[in-house]
């Protein structure tokens, strides 16, 4: 069985990088398992416009080696209009060969989010995502009320249905410590559920 899972994102201004990060930092609690850290490149409206072959900072671009070699994978998202942003969902929409092979089938998967203000679409946001998983075959991996704190605890970001951040109207706002917590429990909840599974049939 492979021991990575791939946590998948992207950033436009570091909020969402940084709820990955914690993401995969609880992947990691579940030792052997590993988290592999990947982006998408923007898109432009402008067909001229390009990304460098490489970041300039950041994680690498995911190749379709990563979709392949991982043993789960963990999305993120910052909220557009209570949808995914367009990086990711042009991303997601070039899977076609990844979804008639059965590359992603069996496995977890899971979703994570940063939105401006705190009712800014979050939870449509963190479906959005799941929605695409399921068509895969995947697995939706969650958090719980009873072992997360959902219901004491948050007063900022936090979902049953995945990890987020509230990030402010500029961005700025870093990482609540209950943001960071309910990440890396999401991220370990993944990576368990996958060495349970083990490699997928």
């Amino acid at each position: 069985m492979n021991d990575e899972i791939l946590v998948l994102y992207y950033s436009r201004n570091g909020a969402t990088a940084s709820l990955a990060n914690e993401v995969a930092r609880g992947v990691a609690r579940a030792a052997p398992m590993k988290a592999r850290v990947r982006t998408v490149p923007s898109v432009s409206a402008t067909t001229e416009a390009g990304e460098p072959d490489i970041p300039d900072t950041g994680a690498p671009y995911v190749q379709a080696d990563d979709l392949e070699e991982c043993a789960g994978l963990i999305i993120g998202s910052p909220t557009r209009f209570g949808n995914m942003a367009a990086p990711l969902k042009h991303f997601i929409d070039s899977l076609s060969g990844q979804w008639l092979s059965g590359t992603l089938a069996g496995k977890p998967g899971a979703v994570f989010t940063s939105t401006g203000s705190l009712h800014g679409g979050q939870e449509t946001t963190l479906m959005s995502m799941m929605l695409p998983l399921l068509h895969h075959g995947m697995l939706i991996v969650g958090l719980t009320y009873t072992a997360d704190d959902l219901l004491a605890e948050t007063t900022s970001g936090g979902t049953p249905y995945g990890a987020s951040h509230v990030s402010g109207s500029l961005g700025d706002n870093p990482l609540t410590d209950i943001e960071k917590k309910l990440a890396r429990t999401l991220g370990e909840r993944v990576a368990r559920t996958a060495a349970k599974l083990g490699r997928p049939e």
